[in-house]
This record gives C-alpha cells, structure tokens and sequence, in this order.
C-alpha cells in the first residue's frame, strides 16, 4: 500500500474511505527520511516558498521557509495598531511589505525584479489567526481595534505586485497554530514540567490540550488514532477562552459586576475578560476604581495612555509589593491556573497539557511551584484534584510555537493538492 494513503475498510457495509494523509507523516521526527523531498520545485518548475502567519490582537508575525527546513530565511513582526490604520485591506498593510522585504533581504530573492519573481517563485501560505475561521477560509477578527476582516481565497486570487506570488493561502485557527506547533517542542529545553515528573507520564497515544493566555485567552486539544499513530495528531480548534468566568471569593464578586456593566452583559463575563493582557488591565481598572487611595498616579497615567499596551503597563510592574498591580496580576493568575484546572477536567490529556501565551513565560514566577497562585487554583478541584494531579502538566517558555504550527501547515499545503 502507497504510504501516502490508508485504505480502512469498514465493518458494516464494506464500504471503503480513502484517507490522504502523507502530508500528516510530517509531524513525525523523521520527517525528511518519510516524504523523501530534497527540494522546492513546483510541477510549474518555479520555486516555492512557505510563509508561516500568527496573527494575534496586537501583533502579526511573519516567516518565510522553503520546504522542509525549521530555520526560517527571514522573520519580521508588524504591530497591527500601527500598519493597520492607513490600509484598505489586511495583506496589503502586513503581507505585501514583509514580502518587499524578503525581497530585499533575503538572498534566494535578491537581485530580482517584481516580474522575475512572479515567472520564477510561487508561495504557500498559513496564516494561524486570532478568531474563529469560517469554511469560505475567512474570518473577522474581533480582537483588533475596529475589527479586521482576513480572507485567504481573497490574498490567493490577488495580483498586486508581489501579493501575486501567493498560489495557496490557507487561514486556521490560532490556537490549532499554537497546537502544531506543540509538536515541534523540544521538551529538554523549551518547556518547564509544572507537576513534577510529567515528562515520564506522557501517554503517547492520549489526547494533548493546549490553554494560552495573550492578548486574548486561546484554548485546543489535539488527538490521535492509536489505530493508526503514524498519521500522527491532529488538532481541533475551541473558543474555551469565551466560557463564564467564576470569582472566587467576596472582591472577585465585585470584580464579576463590574465588568457585567462595563461590557453590557447581563448575567455573565467570558473567561477571556480576566486571563489575557486585556483582561489584567480590566482587573487593574476596577481595582484603581475600589482602591482610589492605592493608585500610583505616575503608573497610572501612563496606563490611560498605553492604548492597547495597558496590560503591559500592569504586568511591567507588578513586582511593586503591595500594589494594585501585584494585586491584579495575582487575581489573573488564579483565574488562568482554574481554567487550566478546568481544561484538565474536559479534556484529560494524558498526552501532557501545556500552557503557552505571551503571558505564561512573562509570570513564570507566579505559575511555577506547587504553592505558586497557578497552581493551587489548579489544584482547587475538589473530588477531582487527583485527577489534575496526574495530568502532565507543561509551561511553554517560548513564544514562537503559533508561527512553527503555522509552517506545519504551510507545508501540509505545498504536499497536498488543494482539492485534496
């Protein structure tokens, strides 16, 4: 049987389900000995290029691969806040620029004009992006200022200079991003083990789950055949960031009724609202409302200013002991440890549950230790705490594994055909 299909019959009906699936090879370590490809050529004979996309509330980011290689030729970040102000559509303020940059820096490109490139380069894109993406493989991302609508059939069909180099432009979720690229961890090195012991209790064949908190709150579990494991896993996007969030205990209450008003809603707030860099200024907003008296004006006017940084501003100095900065960092942290608690509930994935983000690395001190804030909210689950217990429970310490899923599916794209 060709390694690129499985042919499973079934049981009843003896009906037969051709599965595509030489694409999913790549996740295994030996992923050059399993595809066999050396090289980059199209059927057309031009070059092909990947570009891996994480798009997140604040930040887009941006790395052109060729096919098969990990290290990126060139990696570029853009603040959406910022590109986004002046321009009719998102890949002419993100894609297009990054692209005349390759063009100027990156060696493979250099030295050729805009009508060169389009007759002698072609471009599989992924772009992992913060929002639910629709089956037209578009979306609307609520997380930007003013909202901003992506869509990749449109980036395809589009003939701009450069932007015509793009044949295949895929949109995933960003946490299914963020669940790629788990399997590109080095867990010697970019993780740290939250439950000691995790690494060693890693089931091979059971489910993983992933929860981050950045800008916003993202959340995906990944499983496997253990029929067939050498397809490898396969990721699921969830909005589990928009579940309720719980106070836990007589301020978090107040907290709970303060942001009903602010955002309007009648019985209940969204997880999200608490655990991500928008959520711990809205914690510090309320706290500075309660506790007038234990604002630090000079902090504080600098928060007023910060636009979509004020999470920053908070989390830069929440080291002040006894701040309203400790304080809110302190009461986001408990919320993340419970909703990662919870996800070890929903979920149990014993193949290790990792929590990554921008805002993990940045409170390590907070989330790592038994006795740290973290984890005695993860811990916090009554008759089932055992269960939590024996989760292999991870903290990623790199920020880049969004952009890494992104390239696993690039090159998903440029070995499967597309009407695959």
């Amino acid at each position: 049987m060709p390694s690129s299909m499985i042919v499973s019959t079934a049981a009843a009906g003896g009906s037969v389900l051709l599965m595509y699936s030489m694409y999913r090879l790549f996740e295994s370590k030996n992923t050059n000995a399993k595809i066999g490809f050396t090289e980059s050529l199209s059927p057309s004979g031009k070059t092909t290029f990947l570009v891996a996309g994480d798009v997140g509330g604040t930040n887009s980011r941006f790395a052109l691969h060729l096919p098969g290689k990990k290290e990126p030729l060139l990696m570029h970040i853009y603040r959406n806040e910022e590109v986004l102000q002046d321009s009719n559509s998102y890949h002419h303020a993100t894609l297009k620029p990054f692209f005349e940059k390759c063009l100027a820096e990156v060696e493979q490109w250099m030295g050729l004009s805009e009508e060169e490139m389009t007759s002698k380069v072609q471009v599989v894109a992924c772009l992992a992006v913060a929002g639910p993406v629709k089956a037209d493989n578009s979306v609307f991302m609520t997380n930007i200022a003013n909202g901003c609508r992506i869509d990749g059939n449109e980036i395809e069909r589009c003939t701009d200079g450069l932007l015509g180099l793009v044949v295949r432009c895929k949109l995933v979720n960003d946490f299914v991003g963020q669940g790629y690229g788990l399997l590109d961890l080095d867990l010697e090195e970019e993780v740290v083990e939250l439950i000691p012991g995790s690494k060693a209790r890693i089931d091979k064949l059971g489910p993983k789950a992933c929860v981050g908190a950045g800008t916003g709150l993202g959340e995906c579990f990944l499983t496997i055949n253990s029929l067939a494991p050498e397809l490898g896993y396969e990721c699921y996007p969830c909005e589990g960031g928009h579940v309720d969030w719980v106070s836990r205990g007589p301020l978090e209450a107040e907290l709970h009724e303060f942001l009903k008003a602010k955002f309007g809603a009648a019985t209940r707030v969204s997880t999200e609202r608490v655990v991500s860099g928008r959520g711990l200024a809205n914690v510090y907003e309320f706290l500075a409302q309660k506790f007038p008296e234990r604002v630090d004006h000079a902090i504080h006017d600098e928060f007023l200013k910060a636009g979509d940084q004020q999470g920053r501003v908070v989390g830069m100095n929440s080291t002040k002991e006894g701040s309203l900065m400790q304080q809110a960092t302190n009461i986001m942290i408990t919320s993340y440890g419970a909703e990662v608690g919870n996800a070890a509930l929903k979920y149990i994935p014993t193949g290790g549950l990792y929590v990554s983000g921008g805002l993990t690395p940045k409170n390590i001190r907070l989330i790592q230790g038994l006795d740290s804030p973290f984890m005695k909210a993860y811990f916090d689950k009554g008759r089932m705490t055992s269960l939590c217990e024996s989760i292999p429970l991870f903290a990623v310490m790199n920020e880049d594994i969004g952009l890494r899923g992104a390239r696993v599916c690039a090159e998903r794209g440029f070995l499967v055909p597309k009407n695959i």
